[in-house]
């Protein structure tokens, strides 16, 4: 199948899952993960009116977004280091990988640079993965409302990796927790913090997450194949 094809089918199930859960096709963005791939793939799909693209890595995000057009919107979806900041801080529309104060500051500092304000997601390790980013549900309140202080940056809501498993229902009771983490942190009223996104689910479960009320999926996979890892970075 085409990569259009592929992306027609995702969108059918996304659509799909919307209706199971009682909610509109538009609370729902459909991010395609183009991380190494190549910008001719993104090409194919642009006609069809995508415009949610995620990358991993900082220099493939740049580098696509240089050559690639000005309307795309760019989720930052990898571990960012600090150091790497300055050179997405103008690219990239949503960061959905703020695991840490250290790094909360250099984005602020960046964007305060810039003068922009810079939203971000904090990511939660929901499911305790030693291999994993992000911080404990425990510690996810405090950092929120940390992150929220500083100028430049604006806490829009919460990402999870969940674990790679055979069945997605496996991942139910990890989306619902988030879920529950981020009616938590919202009824608290922190300054500068919205809680309206919740980035999760991908290829393999993107569809429970949507009925656990992801606002973003990320789906790379589903949409453009295998990845392929020998390609030079």
């Amino acid at each position: 199948m085409s990569v259009c094809e592929n992306y027609r089918a995702v969108e059918e199930k996304v659509e799909n899952a919307c209706k199971r859960a009682g909610r509109s096709r538009q609370e729902v963005t459909l991010i395609a993960v183009s991380k190494t791939k190549p910008v001719s793939m993104i090409e194919e799909l642009l006609p069809l009116g995508v415009r949610d693209f995620g990358e991993n890595k900082v220099q493939e995000l740049t580098a696509k977004e240089e050559v690639l057009p000005k309307d795309i919107r760019w989720h930052m979806i990898g571990h960012l280091q600090r150091n790497k900041v300055k050179y997405v801080i103008d690219k990239a529309c949503l960061i959905h990988s703020v695991d840490s104060l250290r790094l909360a500051q250099e984005i602020s500092k960046e964007a305060v640079k810039h003068d922009l304000v810079m939203p971000v997601l904090v990511e939660v390790n929901v499911a305790g993965e030693e291999s994993k980013f992000g911080v404990s549900v425990e510690e996810a309140p405090s950092l929120v409302e940390n992150i929220a202080k500083l100028p430049g940056i604006q806490v829009n809501g919460l990402m999870t990796i969940a674990p790679y498993v055979e069945d997605p229902e496996e991942n139910r009771s990890v989306f619902r927790n988030l879920r529950k983490l981020s009616v938590d942190i919202r009824e608290k009223n922190f300054d500068n913090v919205t809680m309206n996104v919740l980035s999760m689910g991908m290829t393999g479960d993107y569809e429970v997450a949507i009925e656990e009320g992801a606002t973003h999926v990320r789906v790379g996979t589903g949409i453009f194949g295998e990845r392929n890892y020998n390609i030079e970075e």
